[in-house]
């Protein structure tokens, strides 16, 4: 078999894009719905996914409070305003977008997405970040032994795996945990959330004569319905250690690109 070839698909939406979204979205504060709309759209910041866009007409009365200044956001300039209900107060959790917006935008709000305590696509609750229509998450059972190390010391290998092909991300393989040498990890008490996997049950830091690496591994214990097949599995950052697929090395990827913000 060929050499593993490096690299992964990359994102494809050129920021300030706009589309239509053709769910309903909601939003809640305090258990009070902020906004309800099936006329929402998408916007992009930056390629890895995208901000809703909701228009004026669909916020709840008297919600948003014109702070009179300007913020710029990439792609234009935004009016920010403070949200308010009752005696709960926001400073700037959200912006109007001028005229100066991407088409289709202007007038819309956008709500910071830590302003507002649930957000809902239909009746299904959505975590982090809305999902992106061209991101496409995969999880796929393979019997290609994969083998991870760092400093010279195994840490996992296993027969078999389960890969995830995430849309911008390299492949991650997931392992069952009898084939992982525990005494070199160790628990934390880190927690991290995906819109499209969910939220992590457990993270691990590796031990090597080298010393300590903080949260290398993680696991979903109860992934979404999507990614059934990885609960319970254990996966690595290929970032940080070196891994082996079917008895080649996988080139390790560049550090994945955080938002800015």
């Amino acid at each position: 078999m060929e050499p593993i070839p490096s690299g992964h698909p990359g994102m494809i939406v050129p920021v300030g894009h706009v589309e239509p979204v053709p769910r309903r979205i909601r939003g809640f504060v305090a258990g009070r719905p902020v906004f309800d709309t099936v006329r929402a759209r998408y916007v992009w910041l930056w390629p890895g996914y995208p901000q809703y866009c909701v228009p004026y007409e669909d916020v709840a009365d008297g919600a948003l409070a014109d702070e009179g200044r300007d913020d710029n956001l990439e792609v234009g300039q935004g009016r920010r305003h403070t949200l308010r209900l009752g005696a709960l107060s926001r400073p700037g959790a959200a912006w109007r977008w001028g005229d100066d917006a991407p088409s289709g935008v202007t007038g819309h709000v956008t709500f910071r997405w830590e302003a507002v305590d649930a957000w809902f696509e239909e009746d299904e609750e959505v975590f982090v970040h809305p999902r992106s229509p061209y991101t496409r998450v995969d999880a796929l059972r393979s019997g290609r032994p994969v083998r991870v190390t760092l400093d010279g010391v195994v840490l996992a290998d296993a027969p078999s795996s389960v890969m995830v092909f995430e849309t911008g991300l390299p492949t991650r393989y997931y392992l069952d945990r009898v084939h992982l040498d525990w005494t070199r990890l160790h628990p934390t008490a880190t927690v991290t959330n995906c819109p499209y996997k969910g939220r992590t049950t457990g993270y691990w830091s590796v031990t090597t004569d080298r010393g300590t690496y903080p949260d290398l591994a993680w696991s979903y214990d109860f992934p979404t319905r999507q990614l059934s097949p990885v609960a319970g599995l254990v996966a690595f950052y290929n970032e940080h250690v070196d891994i082996d697929l079917d008895g080649h090395r996988v080139p390790r990827p560049e550090p994945v690109r955080r938002p800015p913000g």
